[in-house]
């Protein structure tokens, strides 16, 4: 009975991802005053029903170099990265055929001499946030809302915070940035 209910889990999981179809975001024409991003490529086969979906990042070297330098131009010590997040399709022999992005996420490590203070922790997820926010649109893969991590840093611990960049978006305009930061803390 358990090798049958087995059998029957792979088969439906199995049959779920081939039958998930993402369709491929269209080409956005690179900006002219702005160098062209390599955003991750869609290369899949003609019968996208031959693959089997696997979660994936890749890296994205270009975005994640300029959204470094703007998180440093706040905290020269800061560090920052950008890569997508998405889906392999993998073929029945193991290759993987192309890659769909999904989102674009977001991690940042932040030094701070008081992991207690609210008020200052919410005012680093706005500052990241604006650099977020002023990223051009041609730079951002996939269709969907990315994530957001940050992690403080003091000389003795660290807290972490993450979050959808779409409920920062939500969270009410009058919030001051101790009640920003606890308000994403809680949606962890």
């Amino acid at each position: 009975m358990q090798r049958i209910f087995a059998s029957f889990l792979s088969w439906t999981l199995i049959l779920c991802a081939c039958s998930t179809s993402v369709p491929s975001p269209s080409a956005v024409p690179p900006s002219p005053t702005a160098a062209p991003l390599a955003l991750p490529t869609t290369a899949l086969p003609d019968r996208p029903q031959e693959c089997g979906y696997q979660w994936a990042n890749q890296a994205l070297p270009e975005l994640t170099s300029s959204f470094q330098q703007s998180i440093q131009a706040l905290q020269p010590e800061a560090r920052a990265s950008a890569y997508a997040f998405g889906e392999n399709c993998v073929r029945a022999d193991g290759s993987t055929a192309g890659f769909i992005a999904m989102e674009t996420d977001f991690n940042v490590f932040l030094q701070v001499d008081d992991l207690a203070n609210e008020s200052v922790l919410g005012r680093w997820i706005v500052q990241v946030m604006q650099v977020i926010e002023n990223i051009p649109a041609e730079q951002i893969a996939g269709p969907r809302s990315g994530r957001v991590s940050i992690v403080f840093q003091s000389s003795t611990a660290q807290s972490v915070i993450n979050f959808y960049i779409h409920q920062y978006k939500q969270l009410p305009s009058d919030f001051n940035y101790a009640e920003i930061y606890e308000a994403l803390k809680t949606l962890q």
